[in-house]
């Protein structure tokens, strides 16, 4: 099975041997799907936290962790799912089960909106006193969660992997992937304003259930164009190579790296010393004994010399190493996220603190200021590849790396966060007086935040992707996913600590300093930002190189 992990990529890539699934037709397909499960995911997880507190009775900043587990969860359990799909069954058996596990959890979600038994009497008007969830009440909370949740990480990102393996051009795939982006936002944008209207101004039960009616749509969607797709045939675990890698090395730890191409093992493949050199790169050098033919296992049968325990081949060596290349830059996407889920928490609450009427009729709805990076990353995905880098090319001569473009993002997440710490500072000087300050003064640093994101979102999936071995594609669409999953983790421990070493966080915030907080993101971010250009001057590119992006990586500092 190993050696089939190796093998022929085209073979991975699809099991349909006449060629003519896939392509553009698949597309509409794809991306109804992805638009009506991100409507279901941003409708119920971006009010998450106002429907805990105003119908379970949890205190706000419980309200914000609980949330902020959530997220995480959602986050990274997209790489479980790549794993399966990539080693089993194959992303779109994956994709469709997801899609159904969703839909149960939110009719679920649904269900408890509409019988009062399944959650906690409402708080008397003007009474501190509230019934507490009891632990039936938060068993079938958790459950409809956990379902969404689950159902949520097997869709969004292993989608990305699925579009992107219809076609065989690197460029049809980087057409894709901006139309992926722009249906991932659209529906985004739709779930956090029509879908949160719709909870704060009618009923939780409307919203939820709107959400079930996107959600079966998508289903019905992406399975009515199964016979339309290019399947993926799993080909066993890939990550079985990468652990071998390890273990050969290991085993032949005292073996001499030789300089000569016939000392290295390529399993019988051949296309591979075509793709790859003939001898394993001088980065980790360590590994290359992996790959080196010892005298021991030449003196032993062809069966010994087969053992892929301790003999593989050099394009499995450099897979390991394209893996082990990508970590720093993963926790530079890490540390970049974590402050941007603190900055979402605390927006909500401070909307809920802040005067949300627009005129006389309109009132804003909490939850909904998320949706405004949404919206200004959206604008920017689009005016980033049809205007801003193509300019900067043609005034440079050349375009920007996908590096330097993180490295914006960097930059004006930085900025977001102390914009956002100088508004907090001026709201709390209104604190007591008659008219409370306008929920519009939060929106600079919002589309300031969703700009950054355009920057870095889109182009760290794209660098995952490209960068990876193709037997980990799916996988790679999901590790910016589960990075962002971990900062949520993050998150939480940083407002718990804050909160058990200061007074910057109580329940009521106007009591308290999040501005503090706000600048706290703000020295973590400049810390990250000189990390990563660390990271970036020394990773030179395996794979995007060889399309538009022809730079030197030394040049993201510049």
């Amino acid at each position: 099975m190993a050696d089939s992990n190796s093998g022929d990529t085209e073979a991975h890539r699809s099991s349909d041997p006449s060629g003519k699934r896939g392509g553009w037709i698949t597309l509409p397909f794809m991306l109804v799907t992805l638009f009506g499960m991100s409507v279901t995911y941003f409708g119920w997880v971006m009010n998450l936290i106002v429907f805990l507190m105003e119908e379970f009775n949890i205190k706000s900043i419980a309200a914000v962790q609980i949330s902020n587990i959530v997220n995480g969860l959602v986050n990274m359990l997209p790489v479980v799912a790549a794993i399966i799909a990539d080693s089993y069954f194959g992303n779109i058996p994956v994709i469709s089960a997801s899609a159904f596990i969703s839909l149960t959890g939110i009719s679920l979600l649904t269900l408890i909106t509409s019988l009062d038994y399944l959650r906690p009497r409402p708080c008397e008007t003007g009474s501190v006193l509230c019934q507490s969830p009891s632990t039936l009440h938060l068993g079938i909370l958790y459950a409809a969660l956990a379902l969404v949740i689950t159902g949520t990480a097997g869709t969004r990102f292993i989608l990305a992997a699925a579009g992107a393996n219809q076609y065989k051009k690197p460029k049809e795939q980087g057409t894709f992937f901006n139309w992926y982006f722009f249906a991932f936002y659209g529906g985004a944008i739709t779930g956090t304003t029509a879908i949160v209207y719709a909870q704060d101004n009618a009923s939780w039960k409307l919203g939820f259930g709107l959400c079930v009616g996107a959600n079966l749509i998508s289903f019905i969607v992406f399975v009515a164009g199964k016979r339309l797709y290019n399947h993926d045939k799993p080909l066993g675990s890939p990550y079985t190579s990468l652990v071998r890698v390890l273990v050969a090395a290991t085993v032949k730890r005292k073996a001499v790296i030789s300089s000569k191409d016939e000392d290295y093992h390529h399993r019988g493949l051949e296309n591979e010393a075509k793709t790859y050199a003939a001898m394993p790169s001088k980065s980790f050098r360590f590994l290359n004994r992996a790959a080196l033919k010892t005298e021991e296992d030449l003196n032993q049968s062809s069966d010994t010399i087969n053992n892929i325990w301790r003999l593989c081949s050099v394009k499995e060596v450099e897979d390991f190493k394209a893996v082990l290349r990508l970590v720093p830059l993963w926790a530079s996407v890490m540390f970049l996220s974590a402050p941007i889920a603190v900055q979402m928490s605390m927006t909500v609450l401070q909307a809920l603190v802040m005067d949300r009427n627009l005129g006389q009729h309109f009132k804003v709805s909490a939850g909904s200021m998320q949706v405004i990076p949404l919206i200004s990353g959206c604008v920017f995905i689009m005016l980033n590849n049809w205007t801003t880098y193509p300019m900067y090319q043609k005034l440079i001569g050349k375009p920007l790396t996908p590096l330097q473009k993180v490295g914006i993002g960097h930059v004006l997440t930085i900025l977001s966060m102390a914009i956002s710490a100088i508004v907090e500072a001026k709201r709390l000087k209104t604190v007591g007086n008659s008219h409370l300050m306008s929920v519009l003064w939060l929106v600079p640093a919002l589309v300031i935040n969703g700009v950054g994101e355009a920057f870095h979102f889109p182009t760290n999936i794209a660098i995952f992707y490209g960068e990876f071995p193709e037997s980990l594609r799916n996988t790679a669409t999901s590790l910016t996913s589960l990075v962002m999953g971990i900062s949520y983790y993050l998150s939480t421990a940083l407002i718990d600590l804050i909160q058990r070493t200061t007074k910057w966080l109580p329940n009521d915030i106007n009591h308290g300093r999040v501005d503090n907080v706000y600048w706290v993101l703000v020295i973590i971010g400049v810390l990250n930002f000189a990390y990563f250009l660390t990271c970036s001057w020394f990773y030179k590119y395996r794979n995007l190189k060889n399309d538009d992006h022809e730079q030197d990586p030394k040049d993201v500092t510049t």
